[in-house]
Order: C-alpha cells, then structure tokens, then sequence
C-alpha cells in the first residue's frame, strides 16, 4: 500500500507509561506526568514529526493531546476499535507501531474533538447530568425509606421531591407526626383536592432506622441540588464571558430583549436569559423552532458538538457520526442486524427528544413516529424520528433552512396523497381504471 504521510508517529496511552513509535526508530517510553509529555513533544518535534496518531483511552488522552497540539502537531484522536490487530501476540509496544503504521497509510479516521469553549462548556453540562442523576438516586431512597414506615405520600403526590414533598419530608425529620399540620404544609389545590388521602398515606408506622435512612437520603439530595446550582452559576459565567456579556452593552440588550421562549419542564437549569446566550453564540440561528427542542436540549447539544456543524460534510455524516443513520452488516445474502457498541451522547440526546415527540399528538414528527411504532416496533420508530430531527438540525446550523410545524393534519393529508398515488400507479400496472366514488 502506498504511504499517504511520511512523517507520522503512533502513541499507544496508559497509566503509568506512553510508548511512542516513529517509523525506522526504536519505540521510546515516556511517563504520564506533566514533564514527561512535554519532553514528548520535544521528541516528536526533533524528529521531523508533523502528525500524530494516539487512541481514546479514558481521560489519559486529554492532557497530551493539549501538548503536541500546542506544539503545532497535527494531533489525530482515534477510535480504539480502529486499531485493533489482527490475532496474536500483544503488546503496549506493538501496539504503538501498529497504530503509527496505520496512520502513515491513512487508514484511521479522526475523532471529533470540539474547541477549548465548547470543552469548558462541556465540563461543566457532563458534571450537572452527573448530579442529575445521583439526586434522582437519592429521591428514590426517599420513596424507599417512607414506604419501609408505610408512609405512602408517591401514591397521593405526584412526587415527593416537590415543594409540598419537601417540606412534609423537613417536618417529619424535625419531629412532626400530626397528620393534619403535615397537610397544613402542601399546596392550597393539593389541600382542596386530595386532604383526605394524604392524611391516610401520612399515618404511617414511624422506625428509627426509617427516620435515619430518609434523612440521609433528603440531606444527600439537597446535597447534589446545590452541586447542580453550583455548574449553573459556572455555565452562566462561560455564557456571559463568551457574549462580551458584562462589557458590550449592546450584546447584554440584544440578550436581554429575547423573551417567550419555550419552557424547560424538567431539570432546568438556573440560567439567566439562556436562550439570548445562545441565539448571540449561533448568530441569531435558534433551534428551538425545531419540535421537541427546548433551550436546555439545545445548551445539551451545544456541549456535545458545539456550533461549527460544517465540520460534517453532509447531513447523511452527520446522522452517521450520531449512530442514526442504518448500518449495513452483510454476509453473503444474509443482511444482519448489529448493534452499536457506542453512541455519542448527542444521538442519545436526539433520541430523547424523539421519545417524547412520539407521545405528543400535535406535531407531524410524532405522527410519523407513531405511524412507524405501529410497523417496526419502538426502537426502529425512535431512531427514525431522531434522525430526522437531526437532519433537520444541520440543516438549520450549515445552510440556514428554517423549519415551520404544520401539524399533525398536514402530516396525514401528505399521507394519503402517497396511498393515493401508489394505488392509481398499481392499478395502471395491473391495466385497470380507477373511477372515484362520491362519500
């Protein structure tokens, strides 16, 4: 095979150790700390190096792939599935050769690694989901502990983490067993509407070990709702520093003035005039137009492929990066299915969205997606309608395509000019005539 770059080195990444090859030299081992990256780079560097090849290994990669490119190295982050040799003996060695030889034949494709703004971004959105999901954890050690006392508030509130939720929880771990002073605590419509059940659900049968376990769980909970405050306020200050936000006077009108945006039911984060941010960051292009997408869902997939969707060639790239698009996995004449080990977590985000736009019963997209659920089953009919949404993603971000909702009628009036022409088509084909009939 012809080699398409000449100077390129593999970097095989562990803990303890980098093993770096360059072609017709003995393999050098280098440390993971700090110094030893940098006399790395001096390495590659006094070797004539101009590309670099190294795999995704965990977060080892981070910090080195921060150096060479500083160092003015064409860094290629790869996926380690990629690189995989063929059977037989392995080692950190081979390895490092195997990847640098592939790389100087141009058989790797490079990661998508995002800039330094999108990266902070990022840091901070992971860690909040982190949070998310270790608060949601200790909600449900909530439910449990008061279900162990027989204290049954899940069946009568619709959850427990809400402010009349918190606040019976505070009393009843300050000493409080009156039922009706606990319901004098709940909202006024919860008072109106369900008093009667929620002083049953709250005689329950009081344990000291059920006290303990609910405190624990309420304190871990308020615990991990001030960590998510906490990268809240970190994503505001990115926003407002990448918008000029406290120096341009201009920018802070023209975010200030963006209102009636769509609401963010869950999870939203504690961000002042979010949505501005965002419109100043995509130069006016607002993807809550699309169905489905909020401002939060939209900060989501900001942090995970940032706002320079021209890096994908076409919208069927994108869609395949996503983990969107069909595979193909044929033998012989056999097409089988196979699964994806990974996933970018931007598909999954599309995904998400695809799952609730299924439920609604306003917006074409989720007609479709029903329409496909009822054919091929619900993951087939999720991952359509996500890769739809995300063809209409990039659409919108590259060429600027704006996309209006016409609904659900629409959607079915479209449907049925199709059935209507395959028929009058089959029909022809089979040398029959078809006359309407008046309903």
């Amino acid at each position: 095979m012809k080699k398409m770059r000449a100077n390129a080195a593999g970097i095989d990444i562990g803990a303890k150790h980098i093993f770096i090859s360059v072609e017709n030299k003995d393999v050098r081992v280098f440390e993971t700390f700090t110094e030893s990256f940098r006399e790395a780079s001096c390495y590659l560097l006094s070797e004539g190096i101009q590309t670099v090849a190294m795999e995704a290994t965990g977060v080892y990669w981070i910090i080195l792939y921060e150096i060479l490119e500083s160092a003015g190295l064409d860094v290629w982050l790869v996926d380690g599935r990629q690189t995989r040799q063929v059977p037989g003996r392995k080692t950190d060695v081979k390895d490092c050769q195997w990847i640098q030889q592939l790389h100087s034949h141009g058989l790797l494709n490079r990661c998508f690694v995002p800039d330094a703004q999108v990266k902070e971004v990022r840091a901070y959105q992971r860690l909040r989901e982190d949070h998310l999901r270790t608060a949601s954890m200790h909600v449900n050690h909530m439910q449990k502990s008061l279900i162990e006392m027989n204290i049954r508030l899940k069946e009568v509130l619709s959850q427990i983490h809400g402010a009349s939720g918190l606040a019976i929880i505070e009393a009843i771990l300050a000493g409080e067993r009156d039922a009706q002073k606990l319901l004098s605590l709940c909202h006024s419509s919860i008072r109106e509407k369900k008093a009667s059940q929620v002083i049953k659900a709250l005689s329950g049968y009081y344990t000291e070990s059920g006290l303990f376990a609910l405190g624990q769980a309420y304190s871990g909970y308020k615990f991990y709702k001030q960590q998510i405050l906490a990268c809240d306020q970190k994503l505001e200050e990115v926003m407002k520093r990448f918008n000029n936000y406290d120096s341009d006077m201009e920018s802070k009108n023209e975010i200030d003035s963006v209102k009636d945006r769509k609401p963010v039911r869950h999870n939203k984060p504690d961000i002042d005039h979010l949505g501005g941010h965002l419109l100043k960051i995509f130069s006016g292009k607002d993807a809550t137009c699309l169905p489905g997408i909020t401002d939060y869902t939209w900060l989501q997939l900001y942090s995970e492929i940032g706002m320079e969707l021209c890096k994908w060639p076409s919208e069927k790239h994108f869609t395949s990066w996503l983990g969107l698009s069909p595979g193909q996995h044929q033998s012989g004449k056999k097409n089988k299915t196979r699964n994806r080990k990974y996933r970018p977590k931007a598909g999954q985000i599309f995904r998400q969205i695809a799952q609730s736009l299924i439920e609604s019963k306003k917006i074409a997209l989720g007609a479709f997606g029903r329409r496909l659920k009822s054919k091929r089953g619900p993951g087939i009919a999720t991952k359509a309608t996500a890769r739809k949404l995300a063809v209409l993603y990039w659409r919108l971000m590259v060429k600027g395509l704006d996309y209006t909702e016409r609904g659900i009628k629409a959607y079915e009036e479209k449907m049925q000019l199709h059935r209507e022409r395959w028929l009058v088509k089959t029909a022809k084909e089979l040398g029959y005539e078809l006359e309407q009939i008046p309903i």
